[in-house]
Protein backbone atom coordinates (compact mmCIF):
# COMPACT_ATOMS: atom_id res chain seq x y z
CA UNK A 1 0.00 0.00 0.00
CA UNK A 2 1.26 3.26 -0.84
CA UNK A 3 2.13 5.81 2.09
CA UNK A 4 1.60 8.83 0.22
CA UNK A 5 4.75 10.27 -0.43
CA UNK A 6 6.05 11.85 -3.28
CA UNK A 7 9.59 9.58 -4.39
CA UNK A 8 11.47 11.56 -7.49
CA UNK A 9 14.34 11.30 -9.24
CA UNK A 10 17.60 13.71 -8.46
CA UNK A 11 16.24 16.01 -11.14
CA UNK A 12 13.09 16.04 -9.45
CA UNK A 13 11.36 13.61 -12.13
CA UNK A 14 7.91 12.18 -10.37
CA UNK A 15 8.43 8.22 -9.95
CA UNK A 16 4.91 6.68 -9.89
CA UNK A 17 4.72 3.17 -7.90
CA UNK A 18 4.13 1.54 -11.06
CA UNK A 19 4.66 1.66 -14.83
CA UNK A 20 2.09 -0.85 -16.77
CA UNK A 21 1.45 1.46 -19.82
CA UNK A 22 2.46 -0.67 -23.59
CA UNK A 23 5.66 0.95 -25.01
CA UNK A 24 6.38 1.21 -28.75
CA UNK A 25 9.83 -0.71 -29.90
CA UNK A 26 9.96 0.47 -33.22
CA UNK A 27 13.34 2.24 -33.01
CA UNK A 28 16.25 0.34 -33.61
CA UNK A 29 19.77 0.03 -32.87
CA UNK A 30 22.62 1.59 -34.73
CA UNK A 31 19.73 3.62 -36.50
CA UNK A 32 18.14 7.52 -36.20
CA UNK A 33 17.45 8.56 -33.62
CA UNK A 34 19.95 6.32 -31.71
CA UNK A 35 18.03 5.85 -28.41
CA UNK A 36 18.60 2.41 -28.02
CA UNK A 37 22.38 2.60 -28.81
CA UNK A 38 24.79 3.82 -32.10
CA UNK A 39 26.07 0.15 -32.73
CA UNK A 40 23.39 -2.31 -33.94
CA UNK A 41 25.15 -4.98 -31.81
CA UNK A 42 26.51 -3.11 -29.21
CA UNK A 43 28.79 -5.00 -27.04
CA UNK A 44 28.82 -7.87 -29.06
CA UNK A 45 30.73 -6.62 -31.59
CA UNK A 46 33.28 -4.63 -29.77
CA UNK A 47 33.35 -4.08 -25.95
CA UNK A 48 33.41 -0.07 -24.59
CA UNK A 49 37.13 0.91 -24.85
CA UNK A 50 38.15 0.65 -20.58
CA UNK A 51 40.19 4.28 -19.96
CA UNK A 52 42.07 4.56 -16.65
CA UNK A 53 42.28 8.65 -16.26
CA UNK A 54 45.78 8.85 -14.66
CA UNK A 55 48.79 11.53 -14.52
CA UNK A 56 50.60 12.89 -11.81
CA UNK A 57 53.81 14.35 -10.81
CA UNK A 58 56.59 14.03 -14.05
CA UNK A 59 56.29 12.75 -17.44
CA UNK A 60 58.74 9.76 -15.75
CA UNK A 61 56.24 8.60 -13.09
CA UNK A 62 53.27 8.91 -15.11
CA UNK A 63 55.26 7.04 -17.86
CA UNK A 64 55.50 4.29 -15.17
CA UNK A 65 51.74 4.09 -14.53
CA UNK A 66 50.64 3.96 -17.84
CA UNK A 67 52.69 1.11 -18.51
CA UNK A 68 51.20 -0.75 -16.03
CA UNK A 69 48.27 0.41 -16.88
CA UNK A 70 48.13 -1.16 -20.15
CA UNK A 71 49.62 -4.28 -18.63
CA UNK A 72 46.89 -4.82 -16.64
CA UNK A 73 44.19 -4.61 -19.63
CA UNK A 74 43.35 -1.18 -20.28
CA UNK A 75 42.21 -0.37 -23.99
CA UNK A 76 43.28 3.67 -23.98
CA UNK A 77 44.88 6.07 -22.29
CA UNK A 78 43.30 8.99 -20.47
CA UNK A 79 45.37 11.58 -19.63
CA UNK A 80 44.96 13.97 -16.83
CA UNK A 81 47.06 16.98 -17.00
CA UNK A 82 48.43 19.46 -13.79
CA UNK A 83 46.82 23.22 -13.24
CA UNK A 84 49.67 25.31 -14.96
CA UNK A 85 49.49 23.19 -18.12
CA UNK A 86 45.77 22.79 -18.08
CA UNK A 87 45.81 27.27 -18.12
CA UNK A 88 48.65 27.68 -20.28
CA UNK A 89 51.77 28.46 -17.74
CA UNK A 90 54.89 26.99 -17.76
CA UNK A 91 56.19 25.11 -14.43
CA UNK A 92 58.87 28.11 -13.83
CA UNK A 93 56.17 30.73 -14.00
CA UNK A 94 55.19 32.24 -10.50
CA UNK A 95 51.34 31.01 -10.66
CA UNK A 96 52.49 27.81 -10.94
CA UNK A 97 54.33 27.55 -8.05
CA UNK A 98 52.73 25.14 -5.38
CA UNK A 99 50.48 23.08 -8.15
CA UNK A 100 53.57 21.86 -10.24
CA UNK A 101 52.23 17.96 -10.82
CA UNK A 102 49.80 17.90 -8.36
CA UNK A 103 46.53 16.78 -9.80
CA UNK A 104 47.94 15.69 -12.93
CA UNK A 105 51.26 15.46 -15.21
CA UNK A 106 53.13 18.70 -15.97
CA UNK A 107 54.18 19.20 -19.21
CA UNK A 108 56.40 22.14 -20.57
CA UNK A 109 57.56 20.79 -23.99
CA UNK A 110 57.73 18.36 -26.54
CA UNK A 111 60.21 16.59 -24.76
CA UNK A 112 57.96 16.36 -21.59
CA UNK A 113 55.27 14.90 -24.42
CA UNK A 114 58.25 12.34 -25.38
CA UNK A 115 58.77 11.27 -21.79
CA UNK A 116 55.18 10.79 -21.10
CA UNK A 117 54.65 8.16 -24.25
CA UNK A 118 58.10 6.91 -23.70
CA UNK A 119 57.86 2.91 -25.14
CA UNK A 120 54.24 3.46 -26.48
CA UNK A 121 53.66 3.70 -30.21
CA UNK A 122 50.96 6.15 -30.57
CA UNK A 123 49.67 3.81 -33.21
CA UNK A 124 48.43 1.56 -31.10
CA UNK A 125 46.82 3.33 -28.46
CA UNK A 126 43.72 5.62 -28.53
CA UNK A 127 44.72 8.27 -26.17
CA UNK A 128 42.27 10.87 -24.05
CA UNK A 129 43.34 14.22 -23.08
CA UNK A 130 41.52 16.05 -20.63
CA UNK A 131 42.97 19.36 -21.42
CA UNK A 132 40.60 22.46 -23.23
CA UNK A 133 41.91 26.23 -23.06
CA UNK A 134 45.80 24.65 -23.77
CA UNK A 135 44.06 21.36 -26.10
CA UNK A 136 45.38 22.56 -28.88
CA UNK A 137 48.77 23.32 -27.85
CA UNK A 138 49.18 19.49 -26.29
CA UNK A 139 47.22 18.00 -29.65
CA UNK A 140 50.38 19.63 -31.21
CA UNK A 141 53.04 18.19 -28.79
CA UNK A 142 51.24 14.81 -29.27
CA UNK A 143 50.98 15.10 -32.66
CA UNK A 144 54.86 16.76 -33.29
CA UNK A 145 55.59 12.94 -31.29
CA UNK A 146 53.30 11.16 -33.34
CA UNK A 147 55.44 12.06 -36.39
CA UNK A 148 58.77 11.85 -34.97
CA UNK A 149 57.78 7.99 -34.22
CA UNK A 150 56.95 7.63 -37.40
CA UNK A 151 53.73 7.29 -37.36
CA UNK A 152 50.77 7.84 -39.96
CA UNK A 153 49.24 10.52 -38.97
CA UNK A 154 45.82 8.84 -40.81
CA UNK A 155 45.85 6.11 -38.10
CA UNK A 156 46.17 8.34 -34.83
CA UNK A 157 43.42 7.68 -32.73
CA UNK A 158 41.92 9.64 -29.62
CA UNK A 159 40.44 12.74 -28.20
CA UNK A 160 41.08 16.24 -26.93
CA UNK A 161 38.10 17.33 -24.71
CA UNK A 162 38.59 21.18 -25.79
CA UNK A 163 35.43 22.10 -24.61
CA UNK A 164 36.04 25.66 -23.50
CA UNK A 165 31.98 26.65 -23.10
CA UNK A 166 31.71 25.02 -19.69
CA UNK A 167 34.61 25.99 -18.72
CA UNK A 168 33.02 29.70 -18.09
CA UNK A 169 30.31 27.73 -16.90
CA UNK A 170 31.17 25.15 -14.25
CA UNK A 171 34.98 24.39 -13.77
CA UNK A 172 37.11 27.53 -14.66
CA UNK A 173 40.15 26.59 -16.59
CA UNK A 174 39.67 28.96 -19.23
CA UNK A 175 42.25 31.35 -21.14
CA UNK A 176 40.98 33.48 -23.73
CA UNK A 177 37.54 35.29 -24.57
CA UNK A 178 35.03 33.27 -25.94
CA UNK A 179 34.94 34.64 -29.60
CA UNK A 180 39.08 33.49 -29.70
CA UNK A 181 38.36 30.52 -27.69
CA UNK A 182 35.41 29.36 -30.13
CA UNK A 183 37.90 30.32 -33.01
CA UNK A 184 40.60 28.02 -31.87
CA UNK A 185 38.15 25.17 -31.57
CA UNK A 186 36.58 25.42 -35.05
CA UNK A 187 40.27 25.65 -36.09
CA UNK A 188 40.88 22.14 -34.90
CA UNK A 189 37.98 21.20 -36.34
CA UNK A 190 39.40 22.27 -39.72
CA UNK A 191 42.95 20.99 -39.08
CA UNK A 192 42.08 17.82 -37.77
CA UNK A 193 39.60 16.71 -40.78
CA UNK A 194 42.28 17.04 -42.82
CA UNK A 195 45.98 16.19 -40.80
CA UNK A 196 44.65 13.51 -38.75
CA UNK A 197 41.07 12.46 -39.57
CA UNK A 198 40.37 9.77 -37.03
CA UNK A 199 41.44 12.34 -33.80
CA UNK A 200 38.14 13.55 -32.04
CA UNK A 201 38.03 17.07 -32.13
CA UNK A 202 36.45 17.92 -29.38
CA UNK A 203 34.75 15.91 -26.34
CA UNK A 204 31.64 18.49 -25.52
CA UNK A 205 31.33 17.49 -21.59
CA UNK A 206 28.55 17.65 -18.99
CA UNK A 207 30.59 15.88 -16.59
CA UNK A 208 32.08 18.87 -14.94
CA UNK A 209 28.63 20.60 -15.03
CA UNK A 210 27.63 17.72 -13.20
CA UNK A 211 30.62 18.04 -10.87
CA UNK A 212 29.51 21.62 -10.47
CA UNK A 213 26.21 20.29 -8.75
CA UNK A 214 23.62 20.21 -11.51
CA UNK A 215 20.99 17.34 -12.25
CA UNK A 216 21.04 14.89 -14.79
CA UNK A 217 18.43 16.47 -16.79
CA UNK A 218 20.42 20.15 -16.68
CA UNK A 219 23.83 17.96 -17.84
CA UNK A 220 22.35 16.97 -20.70
CA UNK A 221 20.88 19.80 -21.50
CA UNK A 222 23.30 22.38 -21.12
CA UNK A 223 25.83 19.63 -22.84
CA UNK A 224 23.84 19.53 -25.91
CA UNK A 225 23.19 23.25 -25.86
CA UNK A 226 27.05 23.76 -25.78
CA UNK A 227 27.44 21.25 -29.04
CA UNK A 228 25.33 22.83 -30.47
CA UNK A 229 26.92 26.17 -29.79
CA UNK A 230 30.17 24.51 -31.67
CA UNK A 231 27.96 23.35 -34.71
CA UNK A 232 26.86 26.74 -35.56
CA UNK A 233 30.21 28.15 -35.00
CA UNK A 234 31.85 25.40 -36.96
CA UNK A 235 29.14 26.20 -39.85
CA UNK A 236 29.93 30.00 -40.03
CA UNK A 237 33.24 29.08 -40.63
CA UNK A 238 32.07 27.03 -43.86
CA UNK A 239 32.76 23.31 -42.79
CA UNK A 240 30.86 20.30 -43.75
CA UNK A 241 28.65 18.83 -40.98
CA UNK A 242 28.48 15.65 -42.13
CA UNK A 243 32.33 15.90 -41.99
CA UNK A 244 33.79 17.93 -38.57
CA UNK A 245 29.74 16.42 -37.30
CA UNK A 246 31.58 12.38 -37.41
CA UNK A 247 34.66 13.57 -35.06
CA UNK A 248 32.37 15.15 -32.20
CA UNK A 249 32.31 12.77 -28.93
CA UNK A 250 30.55 13.90 -25.59
CA UNK A 251 32.22 13.20 -22.29
CA UNK A 252 29.15 12.33 -19.70
CA UNK A 253 28.91 11.42 -15.74
CA UNK A 254 27.74 8.62 -14.16
CA UNK A 255 26.24 8.71 -10.57
CA UNK A 256 23.68 6.59 -8.51
CA UNK A 257 20.41 6.91 -9.68
CA UNK A 258 20.61 3.85 -11.83
CA UNK A 259 17.78 4.31 -13.80
CA UNK A 260 17.51 8.04 -14.07
CA UNK A 261 21.32 8.06 -15.75
CA UNK A 262 20.39 5.04 -18.03
CA UNK A 263 17.37 7.48 -19.27
CA UNK A 264 19.64 10.43 -18.89
CA UNK A 265 21.86 8.26 -22.04
CA UNK A 266 19.61 7.46 -23.96
CA UNK A 267 17.69 10.53 -23.75
CA UNK A 268 20.83 12.46 -24.97
CA UNK A 269 21.35 10.12 -27.93
CA UNK A 270 18.19 10.80 -29.29
CA UNK A 271 18.29 15.02 -28.64
CA UNK A 272 21.43 15.21 -30.67
CA UNK A 273 20.42 13.39 -33.46
CA UNK A 274 17.47 15.45 -33.95
CA UNK A 275 19.79 18.37 -33.19
CA UNK A 276 22.19 17.56 -36.00
CA UNK A 277 19.59 16.51 -38.23
CA UNK A 278 17.84 19.99 -37.90
CA UNK A 279 21.26 21.99 -38.48
CA UNK A 280 21.74 20.11 -41.75
CA UNK A 281 23.06 16.79 -41.57
CA UNK A 282 22.39 13.92 -43.66
CA UNK A 283 25.16 11.51 -42.41
CA UNK A 284 23.74 9.05 -40.03
CA UNK A 285 27.16 8.99 -38.52
CA UNK A 286 27.15 12.51 -38.25
CA UNK A 287 24.28 12.47 -36.03
CA UNK A 288 25.42 10.04 -33.55
CA UNK A 289 25.80 10.75 -30.13
CA UNK A 290 29.29 9.09 -29.22
CA UNK A 291 30.09 9.52 -25.34
CA UNK A 292 32.75 8.08 -22.47
CA UNK A 293 31.75 8.56 -19.40
CA UNK A 294 33.56 8.89 -16.14
CA UNK A 295 32.42 7.33 -12.80
CA UNK A 296 31.14 10.19 -10.40
CA UNK A 297 33.84 11.70 -8.42
CA UNK A 298 31.61 14.09 -6.41
CA UNK A 299 29.48 10.86 -5.25
CA UNK A 300 32.67 9.51 -3.59
CA UNK A 301 32.89 10.20 0.31
CA UNK A 302 36.39 10.56 2.18
CA UNK A 303 33.78 8.01 5.12
CA UNK A 304 34.13 5.37 4.79
CA UNK A 305 35.58 4.97 1.39
CA UNK A 306 35.63 1.32 1.11
CA UNK A 307 31.45 2.10 0.29
CA UNK A 308 32.95 3.81 -2.53
CA UNK A 309 33.85 0.56 -4.48
CA UNK A 310 29.97 -0.16 -4.58
CA UNK A 311 29.08 3.11 -5.71
CA UNK A 312 31.85 3.07 -8.55
CA UNK A 313 29.98 -0.54 -9.69
CA UNK A 314 26.47 0.96 -9.93
CA UNK A 315 27.91 3.88 -11.85
CA UNK A 316 29.96 1.33 -14.42
CA UNK A 317 26.24 -0.58 -15.06
CA UNK A 318 24.67 2.65 -15.84
CA UNK A 319 26.92 3.86 -18.45
CA UNK A 320 27.24 0.32 -19.40
CA UNK A 321 23.31 0.12 -19.16
CA UNK A 322 22.94 3.04 -21.31
CA UNK A 323 25.63 2.56 -24.20
CA UNK A 324 28.58 3.97 -23.55
CA UNK A 325 31.52 3.64 -26.08
CA UNK A 326 34.33 4.60 -23.55
CA UNK A 327 34.66 4.39 -19.24
CA UNK A 328 36.78 5.13 -16.81
CA UNK A 329 35.86 4.14 -13.69
CA UNK A 330 37.73 6.00 -10.29
CA UNK A 331 39.56 5.03 -7.19
CA UNK A 332 37.65 3.86 -4.00
CA UNK A 333 40.42 6.53 -2.30
CA UNK A 334 39.88 10.06 -4.92
CA UNK A 335 37.64 11.61 -2.01
CA UNK A 336 41.46 11.49 -0.11
CA UNK A 337 43.97 12.01 -2.91
CA UNK A 338 44.81 11.35 -6.26
CA UNK A 339 44.05 7.47 -6.69
CA UNK A 340 47.27 4.96 -5.66
CA UNK A 341 48.01 1.63 -8.44
CA UNK A 342 45.70 -0.85 -6.04
CA UNK A 343 42.99 1.74 -6.41
CA UNK A 344 43.31 2.03 -9.94
CA UNK A 345 43.54 -1.67 -10.30
CA UNK A 346 40.51 -2.33 -8.28
CA UNK A 347 38.54 0.44 -10.20
CA UNK A 348 39.54 -1.60 -13.73
CA UNK A 349 38.78 -4.82 -12.16
CA UNK A 350 35.27 -3.27 -11.65
CA UNK A 351 34.98 -2.70 -15.58
CA UNK A 352 36.46 -6.39 -16.35
CA UNK A 353 34.00 -7.91 -13.92
CA UNK A 354 30.73 -6.38 -15.73
CA UNK A 355 32.61 -6.70 -19.24
CA UNK A 356 33.36 -10.62 -18.47
CA UNK A 357 31.24 -11.88 -15.64
CA UNK A 358 27.63 -9.77 -15.50
CA UNK A 359 26.49 -10.60 -18.91
CA UNK A 360 24.85 -6.94 -19.18
CA UNK A 361 26.98 -6.43 -22.28
CA UNK A 362 25.11 -9.51 -23.39
CA UNK A 363 22.34 -7.93 -25.31
CA UNK A 364 21.79 -4.37 -27.28
CA UNK A 365 19.67 -1.96 -24.53
CA UNK A 366 19.32 -4.48 -21.74
CA UNK A 367 16.69 -2.25 -20.15
CA UNK A 368 14.63 -1.65 -23.30
CA UNK A 369 10.95 -1.89 -22.77
CA UNK A 370 10.66 -1.15 -19.40
CA UNK A 371 7.83 0.70 -18.93
CA UNK A 372 9.93 2.27 -16.44
CA UNK A 373 13.06 3.08 -17.92
CA UNK A 374 10.67 4.17 -21.30
CA UNK A 375 8.88 6.82 -19.65
CA UNK A 376 11.85 7.83 -17.36
CA UNK A 377 13.44 8.64 -20.98
CA UNK A 378 10.75 10.01 -22.34
CA UNK A 379 10.52 12.63 -19.38
CA UNK A 380 14.14 13.23 -18.86
CA UNK A 381 14.51 14.27 -22.82
CA UNK A 382 10.92 16.70 -22.15
CA UNK A 383 12.44 18.10 -19.12
CA UNK A 384 16.20 18.87 -21.31
CA UNK A 385 14.57 20.45 -24.35
CA UNK A 386 12.41 22.78 -22.20
CA UNK A 387 15.76 23.87 -20.60
CA UNK A 388 17.64 23.91 -23.93
CA UNK A 389 14.61 26.27 -25.34
CA UNK A 390 14.98 28.78 -22.98
CA UNK A 391 19.10 29.11 -23.51
CA UNK A 392 17.45 29.03 -27.38
CA UNK A 393 15.58 31.99 -26.08
CA UNK A 394 18.75 33.81 -24.85
CA UNK A 395 20.74 33.80 -27.97
CA UNK A 396 22.11 30.10 -27.11
CA UNK A 397 24.93 29.04 -25.05
CA UNK A 398 27.39 32.00 -25.50
CA UNK A 399 24.76 34.45 -24.35
CA UNK A 400 23.61 32.57 -21.49
CA UNK A 401 27.22 31.59 -20.08
CA UNK A 402 27.45 35.51 -20.51
CA UNK A 403 23.90 36.26 -18.35
CA UNK A 404 25.27 34.17 -15.93
CA UNK A 405 22.11 31.84 -16.71
CA UNK A 406 23.57 28.57 -16.94
CA UNK A 407 26.42 29.28 -13.51
CA UNK A 408 22.80 30.45 -11.63
CA UNK A 409 20.86 26.85 -12.14
CA UNK A 410 23.28 24.66 -11.30
CA UNK A 411 24.47 26.41 -8.24
CA UNK A 412 20.45 26.47 -7.31
CA UNK A 413 21.08 22.89 -8.14
CA UNK A 414 24.06 22.13 -5.89
CA UNK A 415 22.59 24.49 -3.02
CA UNK A 416 19.44 21.83 -2.82
CA UNK A 417 21.47 18.92 -3.26
CA UNK A 418 23.25 20.12 0.04
CA UNK A 419 20.47 20.88 1.71
CA UNK A 420 18.70 17.52 1.60
CA UNK A 421 21.73 15.84 2.33
CA UNK A 422 21.93 18.29 5.81
CA UNK A 423 18.25 17.71 6.53
CA UNK A 424 18.85 14.12 5.95
CA UNK A 425 16.11 14.23 3.18
CA UNK A 426 18.88 12.30 1.23
CA UNK A 427 20.75 9.55 2.64
CA UNK A 428 24.30 9.29 1.99
CA UNK A 429 25.55 5.67 3.67
CA UNK A 430 28.57 6.81 6.19
CA UNK A 431 28.16 10.56 5.85
CA UNK A 432 24.22 11.34 7.45
CA UNK A 433 23.38 7.63 8.17
CA UNK A 434 25.09 4.65 9.30
CA UNK A 435 28.09 6.43 10.65
CA UNK A 436 30.83 4.63 12.67
CA UNK A 437 33.83 5.28 14.42
CA UNK A 438 36.55 4.26 11.62
CA UNK A 439 40.03 3.43 12.13
CA UNK A 440 40.85 2.59 8.82
CA UNK A 441 44.56 3.07 7.26
CA UNK A 442 44.11 3.91 3.52
CA UNK A 443 47.87 4.20 1.55
CA UNK A 444 47.75 7.79 0.13
CA UNK A 445 49.41 9.27 -3.11
CA UNK A 446 51.10 12.30 -2.16
CA UNK A 447 53.06 14.44 -4.41
CA UNK A 448 56.30 15.71 -3.19
CA UNK A 449 57.37 19.42 -3.48
CA UNK A 450 60.27 18.56 -4.72
CA UNK A 451 58.39 17.70 -8.22
CA UNK A 452 58.45 21.54 -9.29
CA UNK A 453 61.72 21.67 -8.56
CA UNK A 454 62.36 18.84 -10.77
CA UNK A 455 60.22 20.46 -13.79
CA UNK A 456 61.51 23.65 -13.94
CA UNK A 457 65.67 21.93 -13.76
CA UNK A 458 63.99 19.95 -17.07
CA UNK A 459 62.70 23.22 -18.42
CA UNK A 460 65.54 25.46 -18.27
CA UNK A 461 67.95 23.25 -19.16
CA UNK A 462 65.39 22.21 -22.48
CA UNK A 463 65.61 26.08 -23.16
CA UNK A 464 69.36 26.78 -23.02
CA UNK A 465 69.55 23.42 -25.71
CA UNK A 466 67.33 24.98 -28.17
CA UNK A 467 67.97 27.52 -31.12
CA UNK A 468 66.47 30.96 -29.28
CA UNK A 469 66.38 32.64 -33.18
CA UNK A 470 64.09 29.82 -34.53
CA UNK A 471 61.68 30.08 -31.52
CA UNK A 472 61.53 34.01 -31.77
CA UNK A 473 60.52 33.45 -35.58
CA UNK A 474 57.98 30.39 -34.92
CA UNK A 475 56.53 32.60 -32.12
CA UNK A 476 56.18 35.71 -34.74
CA UNK A 477 54.57 33.50 -37.17
CA UNK A 478 51.93 32.63 -34.74
CA UNK A 479 51.32 35.86 -33.66
CA UNK A 480 50.41 36.59 -37.40
CA UNK A 481 48.36 34.34 -38.04
CA UNK A 482 46.39 35.16 -34.57
CA UNK A 483 46.14 38.68 -36.37
CA UNK A 484 45.22 37.77 -39.92
CA UNK A 485 42.96 34.96 -39.04
CA UNK A 486 44.79 32.16 -40.78
CA UNK A 487 44.33 28.61 -39.12
CA UNK A 488 46.54 28.42 -35.90
CA UNK A 489 47.32 24.88 -36.07
CA UNK A 490 49.88 24.75 -38.77
CA UNK A 491 51.94 27.58 -36.86
CA UNK A 492 51.21 26.16 -33.51
CA UNK A 493 52.83 22.62 -34.46
CA UNK A 494 55.59 24.16 -35.92
CA UNK A 495 56.37 26.09 -33.01
CA UNK A 496 56.44 22.81 -30.71
CA UNK A 497 58.62 21.26 -33.13
CA UNK A 498 60.99 24.24 -32.84
CA UNK A 499 61.31 23.69 -29.07
CA UNK A 500 58.87 26.85 -28.20
CA UNK A 501 57.76 25.61 -24.93
CA UNK A 502 53.52 25.20 -23.80
CA UNK A 503 54.26 28.77 -22.08
CA UNK A 504 55.35 30.72 -24.22
CA UNK A 505 53.03 29.40 -27.21
CA UNK A 506 49.67 30.82 -24.77
CA UNK A 507 51.56 33.78 -23.78
CA UNK A 508 51.93 35.07 -27.39
CA UNK A 509 48.17 34.20 -28.10
CA UNK A 510 47.20 35.98 -24.79
CA UNK A 511 49.13 38.85 -26.28
CA UNK A 512 46.58 38.84 -29.27
CA UNK A 513 43.42 37.52 -27.86
CA UNK A 514 43.59 38.72 -24.34
CA UNK A 515 42.35 36.69 -21.15
CA UNK A 516 39.27 36.28 -19.63
CA UNK A 517 38.13 37.84 -16.71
Amino acid sequence: MSSGKKIATDSGIEIRQLYDQPVKMEERPGEYPFTRGVQPDMYRGKLWTMRQYAGFSTAEESNQRYHYLLSQGVSGLSVAFDLPTQIGYDSDHPLADGEVGKVGVAIDSIEDMETLFKGIRLEDVSTSMTINASGFILLAFYTALAKKQGADLKKISGTIQNDILKEYAARGTYIYPPKPSMRIITDIFEWCGKEVPKWNTISISGYHIREAGSTAVQEIAFTLANGKAYVKAALEKGLDINVFGKRLSFFFNAHNNLFEEVAKFRAARRMWSRIMKDLGATDPKAMMLRFHTQTGGSTLTAQQPYNNISRVTIQTLAAVLGGTQSLHTNGFDEALSLPTEQAAAIALRTQQIVAFESGAPDTVDPLAGSFFVETLTNEVESAAWQLMEKIDAMGGSVSAIEQGFIQDEIARSAYEYQRQIESGEKIIVGVNRFQNEENTSIPLLKIDDSVQQVQVAKLKAFKQRRDTQQVSAALAKLRDHAVSGQNLMPAVLEAVELHCSLGEIADELRAVFGEYK
